[in-house]
């Protein structure tokens, strides 16, 4: 393991080329490592609550799983690419924590099952039982909780025997 002189001396590039392919079969573990250095780098004075880094931690992982950019994730929540931004910096507020939440379970049911590379084609697809509505199309909708439900229903194993 590389000492924490070593690692000062790289650039930042070849710093994150090392570190990214020494972990790139395990998804989950860099996106904590991201989330925990945006927290080492914000510190106590970043002015957020650790509540607060978690959902918005969350948040960050859940729209780099499901492949959206700042911009369309703003928009299928129906807020300002601004409004967003903090929702980033400061969590997410309360009148939008339920729907977070829900997206974040689907999110967390997504990766389980399937391979985290397939997970943005799978989002996208129109779901015929949903009347050919994709999970993308619900969270644009602020259905939520019908994206939830249908996540739920896609790995319902014991259904499959009956």
């Amino acid at each position: 393991m590389p000492t924490e002189t070593a690692i000062q001396e790289l650039r930042p590039e070849e710093a994150a080329k090392r570190v990214f392919r020494a972990r790139q079969e395990d998804g989950a573990w860099l996106d904590r490592f991201a989330e925990c250095l945006a927290g080492y780098r914000e510190g106590p004075a970043g002015g957020t609550s650790p509540a607060a880094r978690q959902s918005s931690s969350g948040l960050v992982r859940t729209i780099g799983v499901w492949q959206l950019s700042q911009a369309k994730a703003a928009a299928l929540f129906g807020v300002s690419r601004q409004a967003f931004a903090k929702w980033l910096q400061r969590g997410v507020p309360a009148d939008h924590a339920v729907a977070v939440a829900d997206l974040k379970a689907a999110t967390d049911l997504l990766e389980r099952y399937l391979k985290r590379d397939r997970i943005p084609a799978v989002v996208r697809r129109p779901i015929p039982k949903l009347d050919g509505v994709s999970l993308l199309d619900l969270l644009g909708r602020g259905d939520t909780n019908r994206l939830l439900s249908a996540c739920r229903d896609m790995f319902d194993f014991e259904r499959a025997h009956r």
